[in-house]
């Protein structure tokens, strides 16, 4: 139950909570796609600190990159871009919030590629968790908009839906993808993990600044003059994604996706502790189903 992934994991999910709080800070001065960009952009210099001292400073040797490697490293840039941009994409649907729950189904998918493409084993009890906090997810993610259950069981062939099912299978293959890039250099996890994110990192962050420069002009000046909270932004980015890279090079992607849910339990804990919001019972439920998800999956993973 105590794995080395475990606290890992945990660790990620904590950082990812701390940079997503510190991005809807960006939100007044910066567009939608600026503001997401930042978590790249603002990482990368952070990222090649953590490398150059893990080699100069801990004597830690890095793993010559390989074709496989770059391969798996792009496709998983790619593919995350193309999640974020579908998930923000479904903000645009008056009915987004069916489109976001379906979304979550990224733990599931990212079982069904990670036994396609690395023949990762998902056994009985590790998938029952997996199902059991999906369907947590997929409560809170209603419930935080005022939507009906059976509203959502009844548009699933629906734009929105469809759009959201995308959106999870993207960036299911982004985190197998990731996994099978830290695997193929065949180095210790902390290496591989970081060798992986810096490249990953800078691919994403040329790529979306390009974009960016062409899509929403004078949006880069923006990104640059918000250098502050962005910093901030990034190094904690750079922290949750460090986590994210090295647990999955542990253990199987779709376990690691699935502990990360815990994310959704700091942010609820938060609006209850700081925030003092009511509790609805489904949203409870939720919660619920997503902590006997997580013990199960640490029982029997």
């Amino acid at each position: 139950m105590f794995e080395l992934w475990v606290p890992i994991t945990v660790a990620a999910a904590l950082f990812q909570n701390i940079r997503s709080s510190l991005q809807k800070h960006l939100k007044g001065t910066l567009s939608t796609l600026a503001a997401t960009y930042v978590r790249f952009f603002y990482a990368v210099p952070f990222a090649l600190i953590y490398v150059v001292g893990l080699e100069s400073w801990i004597g830690l040797e890095l793993p010559a990159p390989n074709l496989r490697f770059l391969a798996f490293a792009a496709l998983g840039g790619v593919t995350q871009i193309v999640g974020t941009a579908l998930l923000i994409h479904l903000f645009s649907f008056r009915n987004f919030v069916v489109g976001t729950a379906f979304s979550k189904t990224e733990t599931i998918q990212a079982a069904v590629v990670g036994i396609l493409v690395l023949s990762d084993p998902i056994t009985m009890g590790p998938l029952t968790a997996i199902v059991v906090s999906l369907v947590g997810v997929i409560l809170l993610a209603a419930v935080h908009q005022d939507v009906a259950i059976k509203d959502l069981l009844t548009t699933l062939l629906q734009k929105t839906a469809l759009i959201g099912l995308a959106c999870g299978a993207a960036f299911g293959v982004a985190a197998v993808s990731y996994r099978a890039a830290n695997l193929s250099l065949g180095a210790g996890f902390v290496v591989s993990a970081v060798c992986t994110l810096c490249v990953v990192l800078v691919l994403q962050a040329i790529g979306m600044g390009i974009y960016l420069s062409f899509a929403e002009p004078g949006q880069m000046t923006a990104v640059l003059r918000s250098w502050k909270v962005a910093g901030v932004v990034g190094l904690a980015g750079m922290m949750a994604s460090v986590g994210w890279f090295t647990a999955m090079t542990i253990r199987n992607a779709a376990h690691v996706r699935a502990l990360g849910q815990v994310e959704l339990i700091f942010a609820f804990l938060s609006s209850l502790v700081f925030f003092r919001e009511k509790v609805k019972p489904t949203e409870l439920i939720g919660v619920i189903l997503v902590v006997a998800g997580i013990l199960v999956l640490l029982l029997r993973a």
